[in-house]
């Protein structure tokens, strides 16, 4: 047992304050270190009295004196505070001379000089304080068991509870000088965790970010607002302070959950003008949607263009299904170019809104809010049938039928059986009528996307290959981890980033020199290779010389739809030379 030297072991025995030291056993049991004055005074025993009730061992919940409705909560977190070291600062009913009173306990654990570590522990009779009471009572909710205004697996505030008493709290910091601050939280990808862990594993998640959250604003109002949402009232300091939080929550939940957890996403409303809590949240919400794909800008400030952004993307989902059956979505096709030759050799197919009510919405707009809500699996399986269904209006109309590649988000994958739904599609339209097979057909997913592969999406990559398709690499270069698709996937060809082609000469060359050592080590593994973002014809000259395959840009081809490039067909105006299969069969060869 730790020894204190003398006087500081007096100087505590004899304080007022009822506290409680205590040490963790070699068994796993705890015992006191020190027992003060004041606690026995505050239990009305004495040590030989307190030693006889509890036994060797001090009951730190005081669960005999506890209101029974109560006790059971009381000792659940008194536990975790001993064998997790989590926080411990809660209230509870206990009982006096003349009844309950309310009794606020505090505690922390200290590594002392030798390593011992000690839990110390003050419990506080906050009876006579009225008003002090009714706050702290109604924060924690530990003397009342309605579960009307009390979230059942978290035991914080539910969203009825933050509708009866949100504007008192933040009236409360107006009136203490203070502007409220609204925090808006969901946890990323919460349906994810719950199929890869399971929905028990998933509720210690939520109770884990609830007590990190409770802990992280102790003077606030925290509230489980729905599902994996949370709300946070507290007041403002400055944004450097919010940032410092949010950044120490995050990483507290992803470093001590049971499964691996991309985190929380945030979004933050500073309540400087005079509008209403409900408008507020809304804001915070809006904040929220707007989060990006970056996982280190997991939290966005709210701004009034904010107000556009969240209107632009709500259009986008709610618009989206009838986008598809009224095909606003279109098809366009842009060529790839044989670098040696001029010729084409098969076209990527793009997805382009053309709105009756907006025009044209370009894909940097609706694509990556399509990844934020979850549904970029139907618009590329929609691309993918249509490719399909068009098919026959190109052989019908004498047009070569070119391979044509497929975007794929990396998303897909967990959402549906991408290989089983892009066989049925092919089923579905009778593609081999048309004298061509299943390698007719690419499918790309980005670097990105396969650098957070996991063993479900290996295993469909590799069922793509093997049922006839191609698999190509796109965005290769882009800022991740390169090297790795080489070791990790069969691939048969990659396409390198068009940022690399558009800034050749920065540098000194630096792009020349990377492309260049990428195609030899491409070539030297029989994976072709593609340039993105050719524009001038001394970019042609450079991947002719470095011995790259294929190029894509505005120099040679701008995506158009079918009709535009039927319509030049059928006016006589000359169609660009495209390579015969023989040719293109002979020249995918040549680096095997």
């Amino acid at each position: 047992m730790y020894k204190f030297q003398d006087d500081v072991r007096e100087t505590f025995k004899n304080l007022n304050v009822p506290m409680l030291i205590v040490e963790s056993s070699e068994d796993g049991s705890f015992v006191p270190v020190i027992v003060s004055k004041g606690f026995l005074k505050f239990n009305n025993l004495s040590i030989d009295e307190l030693k006889a009730y509890y036994g060797e061992e001090i009951n730190l919940g005081l669960y005999e004196k506890v209101h029974p409705d109560e006790r059971a909560k009381l000792r659940a977190i008194s536990i975790d505070f001993l064998n997790r070291r989590s926080e411990y600062d809660i209230t509870f009913r206990m009982i006096q001379e003349d009844g309950y009173h309310l009794i606020h306990s505090a505690g922390y654990w200290q590594t002392m000089d030798d390593g011992t570590e000690l839990a110390f522990l003050v419990y506080t009779d906050v009876q006579k304080h009225e008003e002090r009471l009714l706050e702290i009572s109604k924060k924690y909710n530990m003397f009342q068991k309605d579960d009307y205004y009390t979230d059942t697996l978290t035991n914080l505030p539910n969203m009825n509870y933050l509708n009866r008493h949100g504007e008192e709290k933040a009236a409360q910091i107006r009136s203490n000088g203070g502007t409220p601050l609204i925090i808006y939280i969901d946890i990323d990808s919460m349906q994810s965790y719950n199929r890869n862990y399971g929905i028990e594993k998933g509720d210690e998640l939520l109770v884990l970010v609830s007590n990190v959250l409770m802990t992280s604003f102790p003077h606030g109002l925290v509230v489980r607002s729905a599902s994996d949402h949370f709300t946070v009232i507290d007041r403002f300091i400055d944004k450097e302070n919010v940032k410092a939080k949010l950044d120490s929550i995050n990483n507290k939940i992803k470093s001590r959950a049971s499964g691996t957890t991309t985190g929380i996403n945030v979004g933050v409303y500073v309540c400087d003008t005079p509008i209403s809590l409900t408008e507020s949240i809304d804001h915070a919400i809006r904040a929220n949607k707007l989060v990006g794909d970056d996982l280190n800008l997991f939290y966005r400030f709210y701004t009034a263009e904010d107000d556009i952004l969240y209107n632009n993307q709500r259009y986008i989902v709610e618009n989206f299904k009838t986008a598809l059956e009224e095909n606003w979505i279109r098809v366009f096709y842009q060529c790839f170019l044989r670098v040696e030759t001029g010729n084409g050799m098969g076209f990527e197919a793009l997805a382009r809104w053309i709105d009756p009510e907006r025009g044209m919405i370009s894909p940097d707009k609706f694509i990556p809010t399509l990844e934020k809500y979850h549904l970029m699996h139907e618009l590329d399986l929609y691309i993918f049938e249509t490719v399909c269904k068009e098919i026959r209006v190109r052989f019908e109309s004498g047009l070569p039928l070119l391979p044509v590649s497929v975007n794929f988000s990396r998303q897909d994958f967990d959402y549906v059986d991408v290989v089983s739904e892009i066989n049925r599609i092919y089923d579905k339209y009778d593609i081999s009528q048309f004298g061509i097979d299943k390698s007719y057909f690419i499918i790309e997913i980005t670097e990105q996307g396969m650098a957070t592969a996991t063993d479900k999406f290996y295993k469909q990559l590799d069922e793509i290959r093997k049922n006839g398709y191609k698999l190509w690499v796109d965005d290769f270069g882009s800022g991740y981890s390169s090297l790795n698709v080489f070791s990790n996937f069969d691939i048969d060809l990659i396409k390198f980033d068009m940022n690399l082609l558009m800034n050749l000469d920065a540098h000194n060359g630096t792009n020349r020199k990377i492309i260049k050592a990428m195609i030899d080590v491409a070539h030297k593994l029989g994976i072709h290779t593609l340039c993105e973002g050719l524009e001038t014809e001394e970019q042609r000259q450079f991947l002719m010389e470095a011995g790259c395959e294929l190029a894509q840009g505005f120099l040679y081809h701008k995506p158009e739809g079918l009709e535009a490039i039927l319509e030049r067909l059928n006016m006589d105006i000359p169609i660009p030379n495209w390579e015969t299969e023989d040719e293109r069969n002979q020249r995918e060869k040549h680096w095997r």
